[in-house]
């Protein structure tokens, strides 16, 4: 595991309440930073986890929001700045299938208007207004944005096609404000493969496919978590980039 002392560094993490956001929040606080975490008003794991944490002497704080509304991202965004005077990283890591299971690309009838409006509020216009309420403060710091995106957004077979077209637009808003928020603020994302976590929607043969790939595992939040780690604390000269972190999935099977 890599480290770093971000002592008096200040982070905001959406979708905080489990898996990677989750981890990211823990490796984040755990290192020295100020962290406050988000997830829906709705999830208990936020207000448990976050007095887990605090339990353990780090430096969190919970502000419930969902981030596929836009009034309440703003509201949720000022907060965290004003509670932390300040922001250096921001984890755009909130996201949703919207779907149990995977839907194939051709169930046309299953990805409905409400579907992929639920999936790109969340997954591409959810990290589009934090950005955007974020960026003053973080131009001001000259800090980073890490966002979470999929490589069902490079190579497809994601839980949808709609979400992997959300991924796939983020990678490319991703580049977009990379170079229009330069040389102030980096801009990258990273690009999930297998994650084991309790994520809301269930692929069946996960350890199977697991088993066949190079490292022959499904990543743990803690894999992701550390890779934004180093997107934000080191990687001076890397921005706009997309981070491909899947345990060698996307080279095919030998």
């Amino acid at each position: 595991m890599i480290s770093a002392d971000l002592t008096g560094k200040r982070v905001l993490v959406t979708g905080a309440a489990s898996g990677i956001g989750l981890a990211a929040t823990e490796l984040f606080a755990r290192l020295g930073a100020r962290v406050v975490m988000n997830d829906l008003a709705s999830n208990p794991q936020l207000s448990e986890q976050q007095k887990r944490l605090q339990n353990n002497g780090f430096d969190v704080h919970g502000i419930p929001a969902d981030i596929g509304n836009q009034s309440d991202v703003a509201n949720m965004v000022t907060s965290a700045i004003q509670h932390l005077n300040g922001l250096d990283y921001l984890i755009n890591n909130a996201g949703t299938p919207a779907t149990n299971v995977p839907i194939p690309a051709n169930e046309l009838d299953k990805q409905t208007v409400e579907f992929w409006h639920k999936i790109l509020s969340v997954n591409l216009l959810g990290a589009y207004h934090c950005t955007s309420a974020a960026i003053a403060s973080l131009q001001q710091s000259r800090g980073a944005i890490v966002n979470t995106a999929s490589i069902a957004g490079i190579v497809g077979a994601g839980s949808s096609s709609a979400y992997s077209a959300s991924k796939a637009a983020l990678i490319n808003l991703t580049s977009e404000h990379a170079r229009v928020f330069g040389p102030n603020v980096r801009v990258n994302a990273i690009a999930p493969g297998l994650v084991k976590s309790n994520w809301e929607c269930t692929f069946a043969d996960q350890d199977a496919v697991a088993s066949t790939i190079p490292l022959q595992r499904s990543g743990q939040p803690e894999d992701y978590a550390e890779t934004m780690l180093f997107l934000c604390a080191g990687a001076a000269y890397i921005t706009g980039q997309t981070i491909i972190v899947d345990g060698g999935l996307t080279l095919g099977r030998g």
